[in-house]
């Protein structure tokens, strides 16, 4: 059988559209993919037929389960600099998920221009940057930092994700030419009108690379990490690998621990300490749930 290879860029239901260097092509999944329990998503490299039917999903390099995408090289978180108020919690469980993929995380403060000199956000910024995220700031009103972000996104597939109302939409329709009359237009060839808003899809880049603008969410689910190695999503955490009393260290009650030791001398952040033993909590008792199942 003759195929040609393409990327999902949009799907709904058993439809999807698919990118190729030749135009976008609307296919529908073959019945014996939900017999074998695979969900194509976006992202998703795929071989297609001439009959325009989803013949196969190619090997992945990366699946986030929520929101779901397949095969981003990187993921940019947006947070905003005035309402709504960051949840850091959220942030944190982001980042662990995005680096278990092996997705590069990337921190975009949007509505900077209402940023205030005496703002805890700037105190926030400087958190993550010590720990050793890539940080941006960027205002669709002013324009300022646009350019920086479009930088970072030039031949990535580049996951945009984030609470509702911190600016993804606008800050994408800034940042591509045509995003938003892209996005309607896909919207009504699906035909399935204000509910496709609740679907991610990617759109192309100029520069190259596409752009993924996901649904806002609210919470993640990290229960296929392991607890045994949240650790080594706290890039922080890293120059102590080795330093603590016993070996496998959780850093989380052990005496003699050099992670604790950091915190305390306020080389490492609080509040990203305090995340990390909430997690880590919730994932241990999330896995030994499913063991015993």
């Amino acid at each position: 059988m003759d195929m040609k290879e393409g990327i999902i860029i949009s799907g709904v239901s058993s439809f999807y559209d698919v990118w190729t260097s030749e135009g976008t092509v609307r296919c529908k999944a073959r019945g014996s993919f939900r017999k074998l329990g695979i969900t194509p998503v976006i992202g998703d490299h795929v071989l297609y037929s001439e009959k325009l039917y989803l013949e196969r999903v190619l090997p992945r390099t990366s699946l986030l389960i929520r929101p779901p995408v397949a095969n981003a090289d990187q993921a940019v978180l947006v947070i905003a600099a005035h309402t709504p108020e960051p949840n850091l919690a959220l942030l944190d469980r982001f980042l662990a998920q995005t680096l278990e993929q092996k997705i590069h995380p990337v921190l975009c403060c949007n509505k900077w221009d209402l940023a205030q000199p005496e703002d805890p956000i700037r105190d926030v910024l400087d958190v993550y940057r010590a720990a050793g995220f890539t940080v941006l700031t960027a205002s669709t009103l002013t324009g300022e930092g646009l350019d920086a972000v479009k930088a970072q996104l030039s031949g990535r597939i580049n996951l945009f994700a984030g609470p509702s109302g911190v600016g993804k939409s606008s800050l994408m329709n800034c940042l591509i030419p045509g995003a938003e009359q892209k996005v309607g237009t896909l919207s009504e060839k699906i035909q399935r009108g204000k509910n496709t808003t609740r679907h991610a899809r990617l759109i192309p880049l100029p520069e190259g690379g596409f752009a993924a603008d996901t649904p806002g969410f609210t919470s993640l689910y990290l229960g296929h990490l392991k607890y045994q190695e949240l650790e080594q999503y706290y890039p922080e955490f890293q120059e102590y690998r080795g330093m603590c009393r016993f070996r496998g260290c959780s850093h989380v009650s052990e005496p003699d621990c050099a992670v604790q030791e950091a915190v305390r001398e306020e080389k490492i952040a609080r509040l990203r300490y305090e995340n990390y033993v909430s997690l880590y909590k919730e994932i241990k008792a999330e896995n030994e749930e499913h063991q015993y199942e």
